[in-house]
């Protein structure tokens, strides 16, 4: 079986991977260098893919930052206040659409039926993009869009965290061996990858780390 895992080298996609991985995949990762802030994670994504044994990696250029329009891609200060409601500043507008779009591609030409993404609707920051129901269209929207739906080769779109907590999320990559020392959660790290501690994505980190009750081996 052949698969595409989205990976951004973060504490979630990674667990999707050795997830994929467990269930008897041959994985092939996916990364998006889109004009982020958080640029380590294009490196954390390359080292994961490899100690887990992808079987090929592909880092894909597709500047957003053209478009701005968030604190991760444009000039817009990362909030450090606390986890708050409704739709952070640090949303993309339609990031996983597009990037499950470019991922659909390359699975239709591997012949992969499945795609791994690492989309939360719990312990998440409020995306509209990370909820069952958009993943349930896009799945739909790939098997009308696509040579292979239409010829009956239905894709699926795989969301193993989609119910998990944080800490839930973390036990399991805890129990598939995942060396979360690899990954990078932070949306506004120092220029030599040490996390801010305080941005939403390292506060549910720590809040993950504390509920599972384990270390964070990044130490925040």
């Amino acid at each position: 079986m052949k698969a595409v895992v989205l990976l951004s080298g973060g504490l979630d996609s990674t667990t999707v991977l050795a997830i994929a991985r467990s269930e008897g995949y041959e994985c092939h990762t996916l990364t998006f260098d889109y004009g982020q802030r958080h640029r380590i994670e294009l490196e954390r994504a390359r080292v994961v893919s490899s100690r887990l044994g992808a079987v090929r990696h592909v880092a894909v250029r597709l500047d957003l930052s053209a478009f701005g329009g968030s604190a991760l891609t444009d000039d817009i200060a990362v909030p450090k206040d606390g986890v708050g409601v409704g739709i952070p500043v640090t949303y993309v507008p339609a990031r996983n659409t597009v990037f499950l779009s470019v991922a659909l591609g390359w699975a239709e030409v591997l012949g992969a039926q499945d795609i791994f993404i690492g989309v939360n609707a719990l312990d998440y920051s409020g995306y509209p993009d990370c909820r069952p129901e958009f993943i349930a269209a896009f799945e739909q929207m790939a098997n009308l869009a696509t040579k292979a739906g239409v010829e009956g080769k239905r894709f699926r779109v795989r969301t193993p965290l989609i119910e998990m907590t944080k800490a839930q999320i973390i036990r399991t990559g805890q129990e598939l061996g995942v060396d979360y020392a690899l990954t990078s959660s932070c949306y506004d790290p120092a220029s030599d990858g040490t996390p801010c501690g305080v941005c939403d994505s390292c506060r549910l980190r720590a809040k993950g780390f504390a509920e599972a009750g384990l270390v964070d081996p990044l130490g925040r």
